[in-house]
């Protein structure tokens, strides 16, 4: 059964905390990657890389949303 996703904005904080700690995870892993010049190590950081930012901005529009929504309902437009 998959999981129900978060959406109180503490989950969400701590969900785009852990996405940002994994992107700096792997672009460390990519300097290192880099530096031996194996293409195909370093196509498989990419790789690995760009799920973790696409959840990270997923997490961003939720948050926004959850503004935006807070803000009509207080009368803001």
């Amino acid at each position: 059964m998959p999981r129900k996703t978060s959406s109180s904005k503490a989950g969400l904080l701590l969900s785009l905390g852990s996405s940002a700690i994994a992107v700096v995870r792997t672009l460390k892993q990519m300097r290192r990657t880099r530096g031996t010049r194996d293409r195909l190590t370093t196509a498989d950081t990419v790789a690995g890389l760009l799920p973790l930012i696409t959840s990270a901005l997923i997490v961003l529009r939720r948050l926004r949303g959850r503004s935006a929504r807070r803000s009509r309902a207080e009368g803001g437009q």
